[in-house]
């Protein structure tokens, strides 16, 4: 096989070569590590966007009978927030992770598909600007949730320019996705180095794999879903026959059960690295956290029906079956992770205190998942604040903590330079207790009776008190995610000045083959005079260290 050279291999209109670190050469790179950045920092961006909204969401039902926002655009900012946070941001990132990651923990010089990846991430971007475009139509944006259950979705209940760009936006942001996930799983199956067989794979390489197959296996499903919904805003009359009402919500449950753990197996995988190296312990359990993840991707696949038990449609025994039975690969992988730390000499910086956080707050998530996969209990608690409670333990309490001990785990391989640890800690702090003091309310709020989407409530309902607590959680979420905006912007300004002190290559003694080589990585991630070590287990630098091997 023979190697391109260490250059762009971009040209100019004129012929000559696109000089690699100006504007063009990042926006027409084939740099596996460069498209995995402008993945990750789009998606960061969107999701401070899509904050936004979520806080003018907050600060409409701190009181009741509040009038700071009207229905209409309370009911665009409800959509756009939860759109935004699964098509353009967690799934997003956790693509873009693997994107990055992905070829230098298996030793590749450089990613499968490059141009193809490349693709997929501007079909990203541009599916991202067209549904938040719907904010610049006359009607404003879409306004019918995340998940646009027709008839109300259909051009006669919505009508507008809005819904379609959202249509077409997240046909285009979920193609991006898709076509970055067959690169990532191409190159994890046919660019590994010498001695990396499938048994050999790092944990984060692993959970790409199962990630990469639901995404090729039910993202489709949302296309055809989105077709669907889109015929139908052309001819509503295609939504007069409740079996295309019923039968949208199955195909688009197909997708949106398995999403959730795409959202969730990368940021899982990112804490087990952060959890063993900051234990100074080889990962415990790794072949049947290994397992667990594949049958974890599989009966992801069979529990979609369970967010339908109150339509009547949906054979609840079974579902319910299904749903529980997830709690299986979920505590190997958990018992994997506390298997880990337990007996090993922790070292507690700002990584290790994201991952360790992620353990508790996304068990919660987890169980109450089972409760809501439980028609008794499902049939109380469905399309009230409970389910938006359960939601957010998972996706931010979980998933995104996941994200942050990433971020502050692989940002010195990326620029050479650590993030503040002061700041760092700040920022953990405030997302523990905004966190919580948002979402824990939520329970409550469902179990007494509070839909989900309400855009205000009257004062004798009683839950004034309980949004109240949620609000100020979100202020502190808010000021947490200012402290790490601060926190990457003045790292990068000083990185820039040439005032930060280098992290060295690998400052955290880490297990995985991303930090044989320099941080950040050559264009063809490890250079000659920097040989690969052996690679005898899933963890080939700790063996490195316990045995004294050389390359």
């Amino acid at each position: 096989m023979t190697l391109a050279p260490d250059t762009e291999s971009q040209r100019g209109d004129a012929g000559r070569p696109v000089p690699p670190g100006s504007w063009l050469g990042w926006i027409s790179t084939t740099d596996h590590k460069r498209i995995g950045l402008l993945t990750v920092g789009t998606s960061l961006v969107l999701l401070l966007v899509d904050g936004v909204f979520a806080l003018l969401m907050r600060a409409q039902l701190a009181q009741p009978e509040e009038t700071f926002l009207a229905s209409h655009l309370y009911n665009q900012l409800f959509t756009m927030h939860g759109s935004g946070m699964i098509y353009t941001v967690m799934t997003p990132f956790a693509i873009g992770m693997g994107v990055y990651l992905v070829p230098l923990q298996i030793g590749a010089p450089a990613i499968a598909l490059p141009r193809l990846t490349l693709l997929g991430y501007w079909l990203y971007v541009l599916g991202a600007l067209t549904m938040l475009a719907g904010f610049a139509t006359p009607t404003g944006a879409h306004a019918d949730g995340w998940f646009s259950y027709p008839p109300m979705a259909d051009s006669v209940h919505s009508p507008g320019t809005g819904p379609d760009l959202w249509i077409v936006g997240v046909c285009l942001a979920v193609t991006g996705s898709i076509l970055m996930g067959w690169a990532v799983l191409w190159t994890v199956l046919r660019r590994r180095t010498r001695g990396m067989t499938m048994l050999r794979l790092p944990v984060f390489c692993w959970s790409m794999i199962a990630t990469c197959l639901m995404v090729i296996g039910s993202f489709p499903a949302l296309l055809a879903a989105m077709v669907l919904l889109g015929v139908g805003r052309a001819d509503p009359d295609v939504f007069a026959s409740n079996v295309w009402n019923i039968g949208y919500q199955h195909i688009f449950w197909f997708y949106g059960h398995p999403v959730v753990y795409v959202m969730f197996f990368p940021y899982l995988a990112a804490v087990a690295e952060v959890l063993a190296v900051f234990s100074g312990r080889r990962f415990f359990g790794y072949r049947g956290t290994a397992l667990s993840l594949l049958v974890f991707a599989a009966l992801s696949m069979s529990v979609w029906g369970h967010h339908m038990f109150a339509t009547g449609q949906a054979a609840n025994d079974y579902y319910s079956l299904t749903s529980i039975a997830l709690l299986i690969p979920a505590g190997v992988e958990y018992f994997g992770m506390l298997g880990t730390i337990l007996g090993g000499r922790l070292r507690l910086r700002t990584p290790m205190l994201f991952a360790l956080a992620f353990i508790p707050q996304f068990l919660i998530g987890g169980l109450t998942g089972i409760m809501v996969g439980t028609p008794v209990i499902d049939y109380h608690v469905t399309d009230s604040y409970f389910v938006v409670a359960h939601l957010h333990y998972v996706l931010f309490a979980g998933s995104a903590f996941g994200l942050f001990a990433a971020v502050h785990y692989w940002f010195p391989k990326v620029t050479g330079t650590l993030l503040d640890e002061r700041m760092g800690r700040l920022h953990f702090w405030l997302l523990v207790i905004g966190t919580n003091l948002t979402f824990l309310p939520m329970f409550a709020l469902g179990y007494l009776g509070m839909p989900r989407r309400v855009v205000t409530y009257a004062t004798f309902d009683g839950f004034g008190l309980l949004n109240l607590l949620a609000s100020i959680g979100a202020a502190f979420l808010a000021a947490g995610m200012t402290v790490f905006v601060v926190n990457v912007l003045w790292t990068l300004r000083r990185r820039h000045l040439g005032r930060a002190q280098p992290a060295g290559d690998d400052p955290w003694e880490g297990h995985t083959l991303e930090w044989a080589t320099t941080s950040p990585p050559p264009r063809l991630n490890f250079p000659a005079d920097r040989p690969l070590p052996p690679v005898t287990s899933f963890a080939p630098l700790l063996d490195r260290r316990a045995g004294g091997g050389t390359a």
